[in-house]
């Protein structure tokens, strides 16, 4: 039997029907499910950055499971079933693509994202939010969320024109933690307050110099992971310890890593 999507929700369903369904899947609520669906998330990326189809199928299936289950949710709770889901979503790729579905017409990738933008900040208006930054999740990663609060504010002019100020705003963040730092007295949380700020200034450089702050990080992430590793390595060929090796040694192999990846 190859199953369809009516079969997945009649599965996912079932999972869920006190009588003869599964005990565990009985107890989810939104919240409990909420580390599930972050989980499957990264991991369709994770799937995506490796290149491995194969693996990209199964987690994007995962995923689609999540969204069937909190679909599932919804209708126990008379709120809304899967089929409103898809139609939502269906009547808005319709609406906000009128170069496609209509008549207008976009001849390259800024014009159609003109239009996106045009139809969403109507929508939006329709809503009547109180600020322009109502729908920005409080909820992303927060590099994220950095990026987006300055994007937002960047559409009402509230924003450099060019990346040099950015660049002074960056040395000025770093230049306040370094005088928290030589206080006589510490202060941990006025010391978190600017390290924040420096984040959020670097975030910003990010942004203009138009590099995503969060793909950034992640990036340097598996790079640094990436070269560590083969600290690893080659600390174990040479039969050295990491536990019983000093900075110095450490700092070495790590040059090497560097020089040997340049190569």
């Amino acid at each position: 039997m190859k199953y369809n999507i009516e079969n997945l929700v009649q599965l996912i369903a079932q999972l869920r029907n006190p009588t003869g369904g599964c005990p565990w899947d009985l107890e989810q609520t939104y919240q409990s499910m909420i580390p599930c669906l972050l989980e499957e998330s990264y991991e369709v990326v994770e799937a995506i950055e490796q290149q491995n189809t194969a693996n990209l199928r199964e987690e994007l299936g995962d995923l689609l499971l999540q969204v069937v289950f909190f679909s599932q949710l919804a209708k126990e709770d008379h709120l809304f079933t899967f089929d409103d889901v898809v139609n939502e979503i269906a009547e808005k790729i319709v609406r906000r693509h009128p170069h496609v579905f209509g008549e207008e017409k976009a001849h390259n990738e800024q014009e159609a994202l003109s239009h996106w933008n045009k139809i969403k900040a109507q929508e939006n208006k329709n809503k009547a939010y109180q600020s322009i930054l109502d729908n920005i999740p409080h909820a992303f990663p927060a590099l994220m969320r950095a990026e987006k609060l300055q994007k937002r504010c960047a559409k009402v002019g509230f924003d450099w024109d060019n990346v040099q100020p950015v660049i002074a705003k960056v040395q000025e963040e770093l230049q306040e933690v370094q005088a928290e730092l030589a206080r006589p007295q510490q202060d941990q949380t006025k010391i978190e307050e600017e390290i924040g700020d420096l984040l959020f200034a670097v975030a910003n450089l990010s942004r203009h110099l138009h590099c995503s702050p969060e793909e950034t990080l992640r990036k340097a992430n598996q790079k640094f992971e990436r070269r560590f590793r083969q600290l690893e390595n080659l600390a174990q060929q040479q039969g050295k310890s990491l536990q019983h090796s000093t900075l110095e040694e450490l700092d070495l192999l790590w040059d090497k890593v560097k020089s040997e990846e340049q190569q």
